[in-house]
């Protein structure tokens, strides 16, 4: 069952780079496996994914809109012991248009919208006492920003409120280990992030812009607030190891500590005390698979996936928890020294019951959504 040292990276590769639909905001699943590729190594890829979220309680079509990320890595082995990364990737985000025309979550022509967008750019350094062991740390820039507008009888006296979030950079860490037998392609990483504190201008309006959000009574007109945003920690923990010639069984496990996670703008929370957004429950997920080398250009996977969603009843910016999932990729090497990949995962999104206010909106059910990725590596 020995394992060529290309043999084992073309392996370590295949993991699809599909698009995530997981719970609360997560989005990239923030792998850093390129960073432990073997030599000089650099990657970029595209996500798509299309979701389909209804509720024929509430006569809602599909809410939520397609939406792209790309993402890109550069590892270079800078000495034996030392080597370099640089990781581009957008970790979390949310985008959803409800149907104009329902009463429910529509009203004066204006439906329901929700636009959440960042950007990390993990810096990493890696020290390797030995060909075994690798251990990592480094720094990771963010911004955030968003923009959403309630409208429709679910909101009620909140319809026509409109918040916007200034975008906003912030720092955060990074730190982990990995122990790998590369003659039988057997590799454990564990990887801890920080959670990372945004404080960002969020003008705030109601009423259809008739009145200024940053106004409470009591305050001068004009007064401006900031609103906390803390992209929770997260560990994510990947695991490899060559089970026969050629073949690789592989498995990532993840936590989001999304539990207590709340945005709470101030003019919202003093009109309504209520949260624009918050969850209640932890998020898990896990992925297995097996990747097989068929020839020397071509190799395969195949994987199947959980995620527990971060509570439930959820917010109505995104009605559903968890998912189950199976992909599929495949990857074609044209030479040793690259490869193009690509895959497709589908999604069996969970049942929710959406809530504004902690009040029981309507439930979402039957949905599902299909991902696709492309990548291209290149080893120099």
């Amino acid at each position: 069952m020995k394992l060529t040292v290309i043999h084992s990276a073309i392996l370590l590769s295949l993991i699809p780079a599909t698009a995530t639909f997981a719970g609360g905001l997560d989005r990239s699943g923030q792998s850093i496996l390129a960073f432990l590729q073997p030599g000089n190594y650099a990657e970029a890829g595209i996500s798509v994914l299309d979701p389909e979220v209804k509720s024929n309680q509430l006569n809602v079509g599909d809410m939520a809109e397609d939406y792209y990320f790309p993402s890109a890595a550069i590892k270079v082995q800078a000495t034996d012991k030392i080597s370099l990364g640089l990781i581009y990737d957008q970790p979390y985000g949310a985008d959803s248009l409800y149907p104009v025309g329902n009463p429910v979550f529509s009203a004066n022509g204006q439906a329901t919208r929700v636009e959440v967008e960042t950007h990390n750019i993990t810096a990493l350094i890696g020290y390797q006492p030995t060909e075994n062991w690798n251990f990592y740390a480094g720094p990771v820039w963010q911004t955030v920003e968003a923009e959403i507008k309630l409208r429709g009888l679910a909101y009620q006296g909140l319809s026509g409120y409109n918040i916007k979030v200034e975008q906003e950079e912030a720092f955060g860490w990074l730190a982990g280990f990995a122990y790998q037998i590369p003659e039988i392609a057997l590799k454990a990483a564990v990887t801890y992030r920080s959670e990372i504190n945004h404080k960002a201008d969020t003008p705030e309006t109601f009423g259809f812009g008739t009145v200024p959000g940053n106004v409470v009574v009591g305050l001068p007109s004009g007064t401006a607030f900031k609103t906390e945003v803390v992209t929770p920690q997260s560990v994510n923990i990947d695991l490899q190891s060559g089970i026969a010639a050629n073949t690789l069984a592989f498995a990532n496990l993840r936590w989001v500590h999304w539990d207590q996670f709340a945005v709470t703008p101030y003019y919202l929370k003093a009109a309504s005390n209520n949260n624009l957004i918050d969850y209640s429950d932890d998020q898990w997920s896990a992925t297995v698979g097996l990747g097989h080398k068929f020839t020397n250009k071509w190799s395969g996977t195949a994987a199947v996936g959980y995620d527990s969603g971060a509570g439930n009843p959820v917010t109505t910016l995104g009605p559903t928890e968890g998912y189950w999932s199976v992909g599929l990729g495949g990857q074609y090497s044209p030479a040793a020294n690259y490869f193009i990949q690509a895959g497709v995962k589908y999604f069996w999104l969970g049942d929710a019951t959406a809530q504004t206010g902690g009040n029981p909106v309507g439930d979402f059910e039957d949905n599902h959504a299909i991902g696709y990725g492309m990548k291209i590596g290149y080893r120099f």
